[in-house]
């Protein structure tokens, strides 16, 4: 009898590989305007929320601060975002996207569009509608304090 190994049934190892192989279709498409999905994604937050924090900004891409702020830097180098000092906490830093981004991000769009499209071809429109409203879900999943315990009925088999 075949039994799955411990790397078959690891859920966080089938997430990043997923994550790895649909990243690499993004940032493929995005490569000829010079941008990373994540880069992209960092602009298309700033330009549909406008300014934050970078905390807030963390928050909002489910990314640590640390992650966040090796991504922001490329972007700031080349103007497409603005760090300064935040409007209600001077202490903290805030995050606004320039008019360049601005104009990045527009360009993107058409670039982020055709990685859609090869995706939902490859995979399926329909699936992949699917696809995104369990990882919202999971996303949206609280697992519990630090020993990553939860008190929740859907811990067991049904």
């Amino acid at each position: 009898m075949n039994t799955p190994s411990t790397a078959e049934l690891c859920n966080c190892l089938a997430i990043r590989q997923a994550a790895r192989h649909v990243t690499q279709l993004y940032d493929q498409c995005m490569a000829p305007i010079g941008l990373r999905t994540t880069q992209f994604s960092i602009l298309a937050k700033l330009s549909r929320l406008g300014p934050m924090t970078i905390n807030v900004l963390a928050r909002e891409l489910v990314m640590d601060r640390t992650t966040l702020g090796r991504n922001i830097l490329p972007l700031e180098r080349e103007g497409l975002i603005r760090i300064g000092p935040g409007v209600t906490d001077r202490r903290s830093k805030e995050v606004s996207l320039t008019e360049a981004g601005a104009a990045r991000i527009r360009a993107g769009f058409e670039r982020w569009a055709e990685a859609q499209r090869r995706f939902e071809a490859s995979f399926g429109k329909t699936e992949a509608a699917e696809l995104r409203r369990v990882l919202r879900a999971v996303t949206a999943t609280e697992f519990g304090g630090p020993s990553g315990t939860a008190a929740s009925s859907r811990t067991g088999p049904d």
